[in-house]
């Protein structure tokens, strides 16, 4: 599990932490990547973007389960690959609940998570989150910042393995078009007093900790009052 300590006389410090690591941190990370400048910002006048996450299942279904994660953190990668697949199938194909992912990038320890935050949200433009989703946990170690200083080298191959236009996809990587969004998903996340990765919430509760897929089932059968 990925953990950060939020300022504790204001709350306001950690989301400024991921803004500044976003804004700045990103740049240099993406000026490396690319062999040239290119400053990660928005434009002054950019309007403010709404969190919104990234939607697997029925929107009308009885319950919602949110996660917030960070795609290099380890404890998200566990989470993926191995309760992942249960909770889709058993849970989500089943009716019982949908699932909603929301970015919370760390940048301060992970530095090349927003790469990959990117990578997935330009894989949304084609209607292929889940698929890169799915890819980049289950290669997190070939490229995790201990693994590579270049992990579009090792990203852009499984964006061509899920069939996307990599024309299109290139064009929003180089554009950097949804680093809005990302920022308004951690936002979301820091509002709602998220400071570690995976974080899940059922219903109105939070659950800052490793889940089981069991333990995950008995909640939302117990919020499930059609049940």
């Amino acid at each position: 599990m990925a953990k950060v300590t939020p300022n504790k006389k204001s709350n306001t410090g950690f989301l400024l932490v991921i803004g500044v690591v976003l804004v700045a941190g990103g740049g240099a990370l993406w000026a490396t990547m690319q062999n040239k400048p290119k400053p990660m910002e928005l434009p002054a006048n950019a309007p403010a973007m709404k969190a919104e996450g990234y939607l697997r299942g029925n929107p009308d279904a009885p319950v919602t389960i949110i996660e917030f994660a960070d795609f290099e953190c380890p404890g998200c990668g566990q989470f993926a690959t191995l309760q992942g697949p249960d909770i889709k199938a058993r849970i989500v194909d089943a009716g019982l609940a949908n699932f909603r992912f929301y970015d919370f990038p760390l940048t301060q320890i992970h530095g090349n998570t927003l790469f990959a935050h990117l990578a997935a949200a330009c894989a949304n433009d084609q209607g292929k989150f889940w698929e890169m989703h799915d890819q980049l946990f289950a290669n997190q170690p070939e490229w995790s910042t201990a693994a590579t200083s270049n992990p579009r080298k090792i990203i852009d191959p499984l964006a061509t393995s899920i069939g996307l236009d990599m024309a299109k996809y290139n064009s929003c990587m180089d554009a950097q078009t949804h680093l809005g969004r990302i920022q308004a998903n951690a936002a979301e996340g820091q509002q709602r007093g998220v400071n570690s990765t995976p974080t899940i919430i059922i219903g109105n509760k939070m659950y800052a900790r490793p889940m089981t897929f069991d333990q995950i089932k008995a909640i939302v059968d117990s919020l499930d009052s059609s049940r």
